[in-house]
This record gives structure tokens, sequence and C-alpha cells, in this order.
């Protein structure tokens, strides 16, 4: 893991469309009540890569979990002025980001594929049970990995943006 001095790599863990809408066209993330003590790992500078569950977009058996983008940290956590609702569930932290770019509309890094390879999951059988949460903290090697996957399927942030929009799909 990064020491405490250098920028950390988190995976951004988002498991609804309309969450997922917001934090694209805000640039911004929200954590929810019940996690605020994990969000708090993320520091101010810290690289983010965006992971989009398999149920993200409501069809599991057609959409697979994809690690879609990748930000910055422009803040740190705090808790927000006024929470984020989606649906009943109350996002109380937040954080801005800066996302420098995203992989079109259903492309990016199909992280299943990567599992045995990365050392964020040490039992590959139980991999996905690491990914209930809203951000895991990547191993240098992993980050690597992922980012080096990630970086040619990336397009500038403008140009795909609406792309992700609800109201497109």
């Amino acid at each position: 893991m990064p020491t405490s001095t250098a920028p950390a790599t988190h995976l951004l863990i988002i498991g609804s469309r309309e969450p997922l809408a917001w934090v694209l066209e805000n640039q911004r993330m929200a954590f929810p009540a019940g996690r605020a003590r994990e969000s708090l790992a993320l520091r101010k500078g810290d690289e983010v890569l965006l992971y989009t569950t398999r149920g993200c977009f409501g069809n599991p058996t057609r959409d697979l979990g994809r690690v879609i983008g990748s930000a910055t940290l422009t803040g740190d956590v705090s808790t927000l002025e006024e929470p984020v609702t989606f649906g009943e569930r109350r996002f109380t932290e937040g954080c801005r980001l800066r996302i420098h770019g995203l992989a079109p509309f259903r492309e990016g890094v199909v992280l299943r594929e990567l599992v045995s390879a990365l050392q964020v999951f040490p039992d590959p059988a139980s991999w996905s049970v690491r990914l209930r949460r809203a951000s895991l903290p990547l191993p240098e090697p992993d980050a690597a990995l992922l980012k080096r996957e990630l970086q040619p399927l990336l397009k500038p942030y403008r140009s795909v943006v609406s792309d992700y929009s609800p109201s497109r799909r």
C-alpha cells in the first residue's frame, strides 16, 4: 500500500445508474451514512478508478462490472451540507472529483477477467464480496495494472459523459 504522504488509488464502486449519472455530471462522489468511516481513507490528491457493478444499469445478465473512468480527488471527504438522496438511501459524506477520462458506454475494463492477477482479491472465488462497499483501496501493483488496462479505452470526459445519462438509454 502507498505511504501516507503519497497519493493512494481507490476503486470507487457505483451500483446504480442514477447515482452514477450524478457522480459523472457533478464530478462529485457521495458516500452513504453507514460508510462514512470507510470514506475517510480517501484524501485530496488520491486517484480513483470508477467501477460500475453488474447491476448498475439494471440488467446484471447483460452487463459486466467494469472500471470505466479515472479521476483525482480535488478535496477531502467531508460532511455534506445537504445530504444527497437516491431512492431511500441518504449519502451524507462527499468529495469533489476531477474526471480525467471515461470509457465509452458499456465499455471499460472487465474486472472479473483480472481478479486472479489482483492482490486486493486474495480469494478469487469470493472476490465480489470485497466490492460491497463504496470504495476499495488498491495496492500499488493492482492500481498500475488497472490503469494500464484502462488507459487505451479512455476518451475525453466531455466527449462521452452524456452517453451515461439515464435519459439517453
